[in-house]
C-alpha cells in the first residue's frame, strides 16, 4: 500500500471512529469542512489534495474543536497502526 493509500485509510478510520462517537452525520459533516479531503457519501476518503499530514491535522482539529481531548485519546489506537506515517 502506497503512502497516499495509507493516508486515505488512516483518515477514513478517523472519520469512522468519530462516527461511532458523534454519529455519522456530524462526523462526516465535520470532515467535509477539511477542504483537502474528498469524501464518499459514507465518509470514506476518495482523494486528498495537498499535504496529507496537513489534512490529518485539520481533520483532528475539527473534531478536537467539537469534542476536546476525548478525540485525541480515542484516535491514539488508530495512529499506532500507522507507525511509518508522521503526525503532529
Amino acid at each position: 500500500m502506497g503512502d497516499m493509500e495509507q493516508y486515505k485509510s488512516l483518515i477514513s478510520e478517523i472519520i469512522a471512529k468519530q462516527a461511532v462517537i458523534l454519529g455519522p452525520d456530524i462526523a462526516i459533516l465535520k470532515a467535509r469542512n477539511v477542504k483537502a479531503l474528498e469524501l464518499s457519501a459514507d465518509g470514506q476518503v476518495t482523494s486528498i489534495s495537498g499535504d496529507p499530514e496537513a489534512a490529518i491535522q485539520a481533520l483532528v482539529d475539527e473534531y478536537v474543536n467539537l469534542s476536546g481531548l476525548i478525540v485525541k485519546n480515542a484516535l491514539g489506537s488508530i495512529f499506532a497502526k500507522y507507525p511509518g506515517l508522521k503526525k503532529e
